[in-house]
């Protein structure tokens, strides 16, 4: 027997105790999932990882597959072969040869699992690197800082020879620890922190505010886009979006436009706490970055929280601007948020926003307008158009079937 591939190792999810099977359960549904476009995969479990059998496969478009599948801490082709000593000393040099571009020198690790292979560690480290160096004569060994780790995984049902480790999105399986709805505007930083949050294993459900006629068409279909490429990660994603005109202009008539980002952000957070209530979420995520803009400093987000009950969580609040935008290069997200495409979060923005907002003054403002704004964001959260969307494509929810998709 001498097969070829593809070893995935799981994640955080190794960490998990009794409740462990049920997350690799989950996990392996998601890879055969992502995977589910090469029809000749087959697949076998053992613990911690999952063995995919190529059956004539490419790697490569496999290894693009993985490299986003949350909960997935590595993976690695591998040569799968009996216990016998020249089949592992072939699949090391094949294994070693496949390694581009070529190295000039190589360590030995064997891990011997199986405690009735016939030679142990030391004599197997001799007997493979001997055979390689024989076979190679331009390559080294170098114990301490080699260019390539030549790997002979020496289990009971078989060895697995390989060279190549990939890192994979880490993180829980899409959905595992339960659903939280993302504000979603069309910037740089929300798409990252929901990203980030789907890689904890959260259900997200994005929810955007735009103000027709102030936004344009052109900026509802930005979201769109970032909330499908969102949707390559989960598989779908529910995007709400909510009518934020009549509010946005109610608050911007009340004459303290200093406090307008304060006002405007609190009104979201009671209308988003509302959706999260009907769909099931416990928690609101948001792109917050600590000191980024006005109401991001510690003493706007003080006042903007105590709006909501739920969790606030801000993935991003510790991270600096460049380091958002590396990540949102790396998920393909940053071309589409630097689209000049405004979104209402830009509109009524006053000269000089207030950096340190007074949490007694804001809720006058909002005990003066009274009914009316309890009035304006019932109809907000009740005209709130919700559509579904996948990696490739949207609908209405309403024609879409609840299944799940994994």
């Amino acid at each position: 027997m001498n097969e070829q591939l593809v070893m995935v190792r799981f994640g955080e999810v190794s960490i998990k105790g009794r409740n462990r099977n049920r997350f690799e359960e989950r996990l392996v549904r998601q890879i055969k999932w992502a995977l589910r476009a090469f029809a000749a995969l087959t697949y076998d479990r053992t613990y911690g990882r999952l063995l995919v059998h190529l059956n004539g496969e490419s790697y490569e478009p496999i290894a693009v597959k993985l490299r986003d599948v949350f909960g997935i801490g590595s993976f690695s082709p591998v040569f799968k072969v009996d216990h016998d000593l020249e089949a592992i000393r072939e699949a090391a040099l094949n294994a070693i040869r496949t390694i581009e571009p070529a190295p000039r020198t190589f360590k030995m690790i064997v891990k011997r699992a199986w405690k009735g292979f016939p030679h142990d560690t030391p004599q197997m480290n001799h007997l493979v690197g001997s055979h390689v160096l024989r076979n190679t004569p331009e390559l080294k060994v170098d114990v301490r800082n080699p260019e390539a780790e030549l790997k002979v995984d020496i289990q009971a049902e078989a060895t697995y020879v390989y060279c190549k480790v990939e890192k994979a999105s880490g993180g829980f399986p899409y959905g595992m620890n339960g659903k939280a709805v993302l504000l979603l505007s069309g910037g740089i930083d929300s798409p990252v922190a929901g990203w980030m949050a789907m890689r904890k294993g959260l259900e997200v459900e994005a929810v955007h505010f735009h103000s027709y006629p102030f936004t344009s068409e052109q900026a509802k279909e930005k979201v769109v886009a970032l909330a499908q490429r969102l949707a390559y990660f989960g598989g779908k994603i529910k995007l709400h979006l909510v009518p934020f005109t009549d509010i946005q202009t109610s608050l911007a008539q009340t004459g303290h436009d200093s406090l307008i980002i304060t006002l405007m952000r609190r009104s979201m957070l009671r209308i988003a706490e509302r959706l999260a209530e009907k769909n099931g979420a416990l928690a609101i995520v948001t792109g917050d970055s600590l000191g980024q803009v006005a109401s991001q400093t510690l003493g706007s987000m003080n006042v903007i929280g105590r709006e909501t009950s739920l969790p606030l969580l801000r993935p991003l609040i510790m991270m600096d601007k460049l380091e958002i935008i590396r990540i949102a290069e790396k998920i393909g997200t940053f071309q589409t948020s630097i689209l000049p495409y405004e979104d209402c979060c830009t509109l009524f923005v006053p000269k000089s926003p207030a950096t340190n907002p007074n949490l007694r003054i804001v809720r006058q403002v909002e005990t003066a307008l009274g009914d009316d704004l309890d009035r304006m964001i019932a109809e907000a959260v009740d005209g709130t158009e919700t559509l579904t969307v996948t990696e490739i494509g949207r609908s209405d929810t309403t024609n879409i079937a609840e299944d799940k998709w994994f």
